[in-house]
């Protein structure tokens, strides 16, 4: 529109016609890092007592909840809406160890690790690329250590963490056993330990979890943000128009019309890395901001997924299972929207790296429904008693 006078100060063609796709995420590749990993956490506070800043869990699957809004101000205050939900089981997980860091110009740098004397067979098969074939004899030579002289090396090295680190990390890993995957081999992380008065109380705090359960709940909390890093799903090798997201030639186009028109000048007499090209697609480490946590659920709570408006006891899994996943039933985490990933994935939550002040952030969640009809198909019926209710005495039950 030339009569508008934003018009006339639009002097280029890169503003009438920006480019297409972020650059910031090349190379588009295939991840090396498979199960997600955490490249910053949240900014240390030496206030308040020391706790843990992630956690780890699986992608089980979606389904939908109505809530109430209560956001003054808003189009949507005091009426219902519905929001798409995520659902990650997360077993609790084992802590086996402790990490220092010392800071240097160049960086973070490991001063020393200290391991847990009991180590889980879930650990260790980490350790080995074939566990049958083994002789599983990791960090038995280690846990000596523990014997010989009251643990005084093991003592000695704490001493060491809490005298010059700044930076303090637990070592912990899951229980995938308890899902219901197929998966005998623990997914093993570092958790930064923040707040503590100094390094002795994060020290102290970490060995006090030696060998114990930590559960979700106790790193995160209803109505808060989070951050969640996996790896997107696969899609292959992909042309530039669902890659990049270019435009479509005219339909008459000779040799084909989802491509790219002109590659490039003659000169330079290269093809540029800003130009779209065909290529890989998804399986990439993506870490996604500020996911709201809806609801936190416990294992063996039969009414996991009551309120106050639907008095229905039922648990989270819908019926039939979740699609090509199963059953949910270790803890799990409501979150807000879509996550990366297929199901089964692996995926870390993280403590939002800032500080929260919209209203929209601080909302507190009213949930009045959970869905957890079938997802295989057009679900009528949220819990089997409900469907052998309304279908009444079945021939083939008789």
């Amino acid at each position: 529109d030339h009569n508008c006078p934003l018009a006339l100060t639009m002097s280029h063609r890169k503003f009438e016609a920006p480019r297409k796709g972020n650059l910031g995420f090349l190379p588009k590749k295939r991840t090396k890092r498979h199960a997600g990993r955490i490249r910053s956490f949240p900014k240390d506070a030496t206030d308040g007592e020391p706790h843990l800043t992630a956690f780890r869990g699986y992608k089980a699957g979606m389904t939908h909840v109505v809530r109430g809004v209560d956001r003054p101000g808003a189009l949507m205050h005091k009426r219902e809406v519905v929001d798409a939900v995520s659902i990650v089981e997360t077993p609790p997980m084992i802590v086996v160890g402790v990490v220092g860091y010392v800071e240097t110009p160049s960086g973070l740098r490991t001063l020393t690790t200290v391991f847990a004397e009991h180590l889980g067979e879930e650990f260790k098969r980490r350790c080995y690329k074939n566990w049958y074939k083994s002789k599983k004899k990791a960090y038995t030579k280690y846990a000596l250590k523990y014997q010989t002289e009251g643990g005084k090396d093991i003592e000695h090295e704490l001493d060491r963490i809490a005298k010059f680190c700044s930076v303090v990390r637990v070592i912990a890993h899951t229980q995938v056993g308890r899902t219901s995957l197929r998966v005998k081999r623990a997914h093993i992380m570092e958790i930064q330990v923040n707040g503590g008065a100094d390094a002795k109380a994060k020290v102290d705090f970490a060995k006090s979890l030696f060998e114990k359960e930590i559960t979700v709940d106790s790193v995160f909390a209803k109505d808060e943000q989070v951050d969640v890093i996996g790896v997107t799903k696969g899609r292959g090798y992909e042309g530039v128009t669902t890659r990049w997201g270019v435009t479509r030639l005219p339909r008459k186009t000779h040799r084909g019309l989802r491509k790219v028109a002109c590659i490039g000048s003659w000169h330079p007499a290269r093809v540029s890395s800003t130009v779209p090209r065909a290529g890989q697609n998804g399986y990439f480490h993506r870490t996604e901001m500020n996911k709201k946590v809806y609801r936190i659920g416990k294992k063996g709570d039969k009414a996991s997924c009551q309120t106050k408006a639907d008095l229905t006891e039922k648990s989270i899994t819908p019926m039939g299972g979740f699609v090509r996943y199963g059953e949910v039933n270790e803890d799990w985490i409501m979150l807000k929207g879509a996550i990366v990933g297929v199901k089964k994935r692996p995926l870390i939550l993280r403590k939002s790296l800032m500080k929260h002040t919209t209203r929209k952030h601080l909302e507190e969640i009213d949930i009045k429904f959970i869905d957890t009809s079938s997802k295989l198909g057009h679900g009528r019926f949220q819990t089997d008693e409900e469907k052998a209710k309304f279908l009444g005495p079945l021939a083939s039950k008789s």
